[in-house]
């Protein structure tokens, strides 16, 4: 196993991390089990969950998992995605941090969180409100970094000017999506990142299934995460990501790897990647995607690869001031 740095922290992570949102939801206590071991085996230090995921499950199945080896990983939560049905049960006020980040901690039987992410942005409740609530549980101990996901660039950017201001605690990782159909982060957040020294842990490296050599213009499986959940349906409905997929699947099958296990790679090897979120649901999953560390991706190969998918416009639009 690889270890890189998380950002400036000093922190040494896994090239990989191990995503948990299929704990207590399509792979049961003893399924989640089997994937938690087999990635300590491989070496992986590095989980992610959150308070969302499984109603909480999730969380609570981590807890028992990492009673022997809590010092040893890097642990994530999040907060802001709803909670339930009371309407204060959501959201990035401090409020419902407070109480979150406790929730979270008894959930997963330990007294700190490595990161905490804001799971989302939250336009009614002021930044400062949010920024200084993560500094004080840094203060307490009960996060060790703050981190953000699902943030626009500039959001991020004018968090890390206020944190830098007020003296608090910046954030210290982002977690964007990032993918060979999802493209996005490579105009702002990656470079930002890179700018501000932070680190990244990119989630749906395979695009929810799209990039694994299941999904073409025609070809459908009989079940998957993009037929049962609208949300992701309506994320990677677009025709043009199929086309994509099929491109990328013959490049993969030529290359005599599996698609899946190069789609993570193409993630790993972006330059300002700390490491991609791998989330199998079961053994046979995890294995494919561990495969990816045993890829030799050179930069050319990636530049290849990339090809086969429309590159995002700069944020200017002046391409022919790029720097190349």
């Amino acid at each position: 196993m690889e270890y890189r740095l998380l950002g400036r922290t000093g922190v040494k992570v896994s090239a990989l991390c191990l995503g948990t949102m299929a704990f207590g939801d399509t792979a049961d206590e003893k399924a989640s089990a089997a994937i938690f071991h087999r990635s300590r085996e491989a070496g992986i230090n590095f989980f992610d969950s959150a308070n969302r995921y499984a109603g909480g499950r999730c969380e609570e199945i981590l807890g028992r998992l990492i009673s022997s080896c809590r010092d040893e990983i890097v642990l994530t939560s999040k907060v802001g995605m709803p909670m339930g049905s009371d309407v204060n049960a959501q959201g990035l006020s401090r409020r419902h941090i407070m109480k979150a980040v406790e929730d979270s901690l008894r959930r997963l039987k330990t007294d700190r969180l490595d990161l905490y992410f804001l799971h989302m942005f939250d336009a009614g409740t002021p930044m400062e409100e949010t920024l200084r609530a993560m500094d004080d549980l840094v203060r307490q101990g009960k996060i060790r970094y703050p981190a953000v996901s699902n943030w626009a660039a500039w959001q991020v950017a004018k968090a890390l000017g206020i944190c830098r201001f007020q003296g608090w605690a910046r954030f210290e990782c982002l977690q964007p999506m990032y993918n060979l159909v999802k493209r996005q982060a490579e105009v702002e957040i990656l470079p930002l990142a890179k700018a501000e020294q932070l680190g990244v842990i990119a989630y749906s490296p395979v695009g929810a299934g799209i990039l694994a050599g299941n999904y073409g213009t025609v070809a459908r499986p009989p079940e998957g995460r993009l037929l049962r959940d609208p949300r992701y349906a309506q994320r990677y409905g677009d025709p043009s990501y199929y086309e994509v997929a099929e491109r990328f699947v013959r490049h993969a099958r030529e290359r005599n790897v599996h698609p899946a296990s190069l789609a993570v790679a193409w993630v790993m090897h972006h330059p300002a990647i700390t490491a991609p979120i791998i989330g199998p649901r079961t053994l046979e999953q995890l294995e494919v995607y561990l495969q990816a560390l045993q890829i030799p991706m050179d930069p050319q190969w990636r530049v290849e690869i990339s090809a086969l998918s429309v590159e995002p416009p700069l944020a200017t639009d002046r391409r022919e001031e790029q720097v190349k």
